[in-house]
């Protein structure tokens, strides 16, 4: 394959796991405050992959692997939160206080829904959200890594 088709796998890989975080939030799994900030990195990568494709700098290249390696990292880090290896954000684990959230959200009955990080919502094979991105994601970042070892030198 060309550094070309690695990194538009690679974005697109990023574009299909952002895609199926909002499929499951359409099917009814909210997602907590880690699974978003698990969103922005691979929305990053997918706007460095449209930007290598129109420069083709080595420099994107690392830009998307960075992008791949900070959700995956993040994934790897809400995993241990859920399964309790560490301690996550007091906003969003089982310690967390009722911050954000007014009297009125309080007490109606159709208020916010509160999902709490260190909860896994949906499994697969044993391994939550969070671990899916995270394995994928390092994938991504190794994508990336080739798109940007084997992109020819300019000059």
């Amino acid at each position: 394959m060309t550094p070309q088709q690695w990194a538009f796998a690679a974005a697109v890989g990023s574009f299909t796991l952002l895609a199926g975080a909002y499929l499951f939030q359409a099917l009814g799994y909210p997602p907590c405050t880690m699974c978003y900030w698990q969103r922005w990195p691979h929305m990053a990568a997918v706007g460095i992959g449209v930007l290598f494709f129109t420069f083709g700098a080595r420099a994107l290249a690392y830009l998307g692997a960075c992008a791949a390696f900070a959700t995956s990292a993040i994934g790897v880090y809400h995993t241990g939160v859920e399964r309790k290896w560490w301690d996550g954000p007091s906003s969003c684990s089982g310690g967390g206080g009722l911050d954000g959230l007014s009297g009125a959200d309080l007490l109606a009955i159709d208020g916010p829904v509160l999902v709490m990080c260190d909860q896994v919502s949906w499994a697969f094979l044993g391994f939550s959200m969070a671990s899916w991105n995270a394995l994928f994601s390092a994938i991504l970042v190794i994508m990336w890594l080739i798109a940007a070892k084997n992109l020819p030198s300019r000059g």
